[in-house]
């Protein structure tokens, strides 16, 4: 009569795991763009909090806490938000890049994602496009709806256009897939330098750019239902972990 006893047990604990692995996911994915001076401070109170009331600590706890630490997105930039981070996830899954992780937009300073990449197809020109495609996706997520775009594309170093343009002026001077002497190695510790002061360089730069764009707007054009469907679910939950991104991109439709 044991054996059954012990299936049981392991069936129990492995539920166990799976739940536990679930919660710590979707905590991940809600503490998006923390430091971990944040997180520390934020389970420390959800602790306290659990302590006062003489019980263990919940996810609601933490959840609770990681929300108090931002301020509300207002209603417009929350959409512009879902928009511009569900265009980048819809695009990734389509060129097959990798898994979308998680996505979130619940921080006040604008959207994250949270992506992995295949390493089969990487470093081939195509694999190159691709990731141009998918870095501009979410400004043109933003042109396709609100029919303009905002400065969340750009603005700093780790930006959108900042990645995107790095990665078109590699590709021209130093990976072998320019235009002009595709086989001359010559690379620049300030890209934006040498930009400023080879307009045709720059040309051929900036059409990389505008190629990868419209390939994005045409690549959520003829995916909308799904962009829709996942915009307007990132908009309400405002993070999304990999299953709940996975089972729209998958299906077209969010789980009831």
């Amino acid at each position: 009569m044991t054996e059954p006893q012990n299936t049981n047990t392991a069936v129990a604990a492995g539920q166990h795991a799976h739940s536990v692995n679930d919660i710590l996911r979707r905590l991940a994915t809600r503490a998006m763009g923390l430091t971990g001076a944040d997180i520390e401070r934020i389970v420390r109170e959800a602790r306290l909090k659990a302590r006062r009331g003489k019980r263990a600590i919940r996810y609601e706890d933490i959840e609770d806490g990681i929300r108090r630490n931002r301020p509300p997105v207002p209603y417009n930039l929350r959409w512009r938000f879902a928009f511009h981070e569900a265009g980048h996830a819809v695009v990734h899954h389509a060129l097959d890049l990798g898994p979308v992780r998680g996505l979130n937009i619940d921080t006040g300073q604008g959207g994250y994602n949270l992506v992995g990449f295949h390493v089969w197809s990487a470093d081939t020109r195509d694999w190159y496009e691709n990731m141009l495609t998918m870095l501009m996706a979410g400004r043109a997520a933003e042109q396709l709806m609100l029919k303009r775009v905002s400065s969340g594309s750009g603005g700093a170093d780790d930006s959108d256009l900042a990645r995107a343009t790095r990665l078109a002026y590699d590709m021209e001077r130093t990976l072998g897939f320019g235009t002009e002497h595709p086989l001359l190695y010559r690379p620049h510790r300030d890209p934006g330098a040498v930009l400023d002061r080879e307009p045709e360089l720059a040309a051929r730069v900036h059409a990389k750019l505008e190629a990868a764009l419209d390939r994005a707007a045409v690549i959520l054009r003829r995916r909308k239902p799904i962009f829709h469907a996942l915009a307007k679910a990132l908009f309400d939950a405002q993070a999304m972990d990999e299953a709940a991104v996975l089972q729209i991109l998958a299906n077209g439709e969010p789980t009831p």
